[in-house]
């Protein structure tokens, strides 16, 4: 990621409780929000005829954060380490999932920003891949329009699970690229680090399959610094990411891993659009009976379900399609 030569922008390489490090020029600095920000999110969500309700807003800011891992952004410099950060940069891409405030709308929390790849991992065997969970990782970044590398990690135990590879075909034959690796024989890990390199990426995966292990593997002590990032920074079923952060790798790119994130809601997304976001269904869009109003689940004449019915559709996907379809 380039950044221009002026002394007063930067990319926001940690966050927590309204502190954002920012690193430029090959300086961190300490920044905090302007109170312009603030107000910037703020005045979409208010009723503009209610100044009772304005301030309310102001309070919600400790629940959704504009600043996000990897923003390219503006400071004002205060010297001695700290500055103030005025203004968010364009993105050019960004991972986004709900957060809903109690009592208030749903607002967009961006948990990164600028990405070039998300990065799903699961484990071959203990635990045993929840596929559904991963649908829901490929959908996410596809409607953020970021490609994904699915990462099937405990390949030295892939034997506990004789059905792993016809399950993974069904996602090759999709087309998602799928690295299988093994933390602790070192197999598939120069092809990791080659697919890392130069790239800001961005992990997701539950616990218990061996991230920790696996960015040790990647680079001597890389998984204990982001284990410690994490732990206890996220409580189960929180909505907001307190603490992220990006690291650098030495052979180049940055990671960031995303502890506690279980799963990424849809921002922005329609059931109509929901199909599209499912490479092997977005052709059939449109050639069923009803047209784009199909929902693609009961009506007759359905190409998706016909497709479905002829083996060109993973009927495990076609099943995550409506479960996700019931969510929106």
């Amino acid at each position: 990621m380039n950044i221009d030569n002026e002394d007063d922008i930067g990319i926001v390489f940690r966050k927590t409780l309204g502190h954002y490090t920012v690193q430029a020029n090959g300086r961190e600095i300490d920044c905090v929000l302007s109170s312009l920000l603030h107000k910037q999110l703020i005045y979409p969500t208010a009723d503009p005829t209610s100044l009772h309700h304005a301030v309310q807003e102001v309070r919600e800011i400790n629940h959704v954060d504009p600043v996000a891992i990897g923003d390219q952004v503006r400071y004002v410099d205060a010297g001695n380490g700290s500055g103030m950060i005025t203004e968010i940069l364009p993105r050019r891409s960004k991972l986004s999932r709900p957060a809903p405030v109690p009592g208030q709308r749903v607002f967009e929390q961006v948990i990164v920003s600028n990405a070039d790849l998300v990065i799903p991992v699961f484990a071959a065997a203990e635990p045993t891949p929840k596929w559904g969970l991963l649908d829901r990782y490929l959908v996410s970044a596809e409607s953020s329009d970021l490609p994904s590398l699915i990462v099937i990690n405990k390949l030295d135990l892939a034997s506990k699970n004789p059905g792993l590879d016809e399950e993974l075909e069904i996602y090759r034959r999709i087309g998602y690229p799928i690295l299988s690796v093994s933390a602790v024989t070192g197999e598939g890990i120069e092809e990791l680090k080659h697919a890392l390199q130069g790239k800001l990426s961005v992990m997701v995966g539950k616990s218990g399959v061996g991230k920790t292990s696996l960015l040790n593997a990647i680079q001597p002590g890389l998984g204990l610094r982001v284990k410690a990032v994490g732990q206890g920074e996220l409580g189960k079923g929180r909505h907001t990411t307190t603490h992220l952060e990006m690291f650098k790798l030495d052979f180049g790119g940055t990671l960031v891993d995303t502890p506690g994130v279980r799963e990424f809601g849809l921002w922005n997304v329609t059931g109509e659009e929901l199909a599209y976001l499912f490479p092997e269904m977005a052709d059939y869009v449109g050639q069923c009976k009803f047209g784009l109003s199909c929902r693609h689940d009961r009506e007759p004449d359905c190409a998706i379900r016909k497709a479905v019915m002829a083996g060109e559709i993973s009927p495990h996907r076609y099943k995550s399609y409506l479960h996700l379809r019931e969510e929106l």
